[in-house]
């Protein structure tokens, strides 16, 4: 039985990862704000935070994707309070 090491990834691959991050947090955290926000806007924060944790490129669309998830947040508990509902509802 032999054992080894474990393995490191690589700066650039873990990189890569933190930007990929970055991009799902942004497009999470803009999805949320029309369809499952419960759901899409604290995975959005999550990412975002993971991917400046991770010391992304993307530093911007890490931040986007934070602030967007907050929205996120914020928005469901508007909705929660006023119409006692988790969706949106046009019309009559």
């Amino acid at each position: 039985m032999a054992l080894t090491a474990p393995t490191r990834t690589s700066p650039a691959r873990a990189r890569k990862d933190a930007d990929g991050m970055a991009v799902a947090s942004f497009v999470l955290g803009l999805i949320g704000t029309l369809l499952f926000n419960a759901v899409f806007g604290p995975c959005a924060i999550v990412l975002g935070t993971l991917a400046l944790a991770r010391e992304t490129g993307r530093r911007g669309r890490a931040l986007l994707g934070i602030g967007l998830g907050v929205v996120d947040v914020v928005l469901l508990i508007v909705l929660v309070t006023l119409d006692q509902s988790v969706f949106w509802q046009f019309g009559g």
